[in-house]
């Protein structure tokens, strides 16, 4: 009897530190599929836009065909095309690429001006808590400028992400109210997400946005929701099943998301 209790004060205390501190629902990233099946030309998924608005009411994406840039902004989708419009989203349409989450910010951040996406990102940096974990960042108000792409549609047979954004359309918008969403995730994911920061623009009309490249602003404050929790939902189609996703795209990354 003796050499049972200690065992099971044990395990009584694990399940104690478990139930202690849960990742709640809203502290966790949703993401379906990856960045490098994206990179290498995966542009067909299977997860629809009502199921994808289940997993979280804020984030980013793309869509089937690589079909624009997608925003999701309080739980509602938004396709921003090469002409530089929004358009509205069918929940029947579907993402090859999609991370989302239930947007509640941990702090707050006033940042007195940035002069461009690097000076933005640094201050953000010094904010985090850690450089291990996924964060959410939202920042609402005038810009002075954002820099902001989209990519045209493609058909089969498709090309990596490193051709096609050679067509991309980019729009400088000026002195412009909206709003930018988007994510960091660590380095050490850098095959699953972005890494570093990724974000995305819409405007406060919801008339315009996109992929943002740069952007200027004084006085405005950034959300930010910090998500130790992460679930991945990797596509079931023989695209995906087949492909070769073992090649280093990382010396990629900078070219795409520049």
């Amino acid at each position: 009897m003796r050499s049972r209790l200690p065992a099971k004060l044990c395990i009584l205390l694990i399940l104690f530190l478990f139930a202690a501190s849960p990742v709640q629902a809203g502290d966790t990233l949703f993401q379906y599929s990856t960045f490098d099946a994206l990179l290498a030309g995966l542009y067909e998924g299977g997860l629809t836009m009502a199921e994808l608005k289940k997993r979280g009411n804020f984030g980013l994406g793309t869509f089937n065909n690589l079909d624009g840039e997608m925003v999701v902004l309080n739980g509602k989708v938004y396709q921003l095309k090469t002409d530089g419009k929004v358009y509205p989203v069918a929940d029947t349409m579907k993402t090859p690429l999609a991370a989302v989450t239930f947007f509640k910010a941990d702090q707050s951040l006033a940042i007195p001006k940035a002069n461009n996406f690097q000076e933005l990102t640094a201050l953000l940096d010094q904010a985090l808590v850690s450089k291990n974990l996924f964060f959410a960042v939202q920042i609402e108000g005038r810009f002075k400028e954002v820099k902001v792409r989209s990519v045209p549609r493609q058909t089969p047979p498709y090309q990596p992400l490193v051709q096609v954004v050679k067509k991309q359309a980019v729009f400088p918008l000026k002195e412009v109210e909206g709003t930018i969403v988007g994510f960091y995730c660590p380095a050490y994911l850098k095959t699953v997400g972005v890494p570093g920061y990724h974000f995305h623009f819409i405007t406060k009309d919801r008339t315009q946005g996109g992929h943002v490249q740069d952007l200027a602003f004084e006085n405005l404050t950034a959300r930010i929701d910090a998500l130790p929790g992460f679930s991945l939902l990797l596509p079931q189609n023989q695209e995906f099943y087949k492909a070769d996703l073992t090649k280093d795209r990382l010396h990629e990354v900078e070219k795409v998301e520049k």
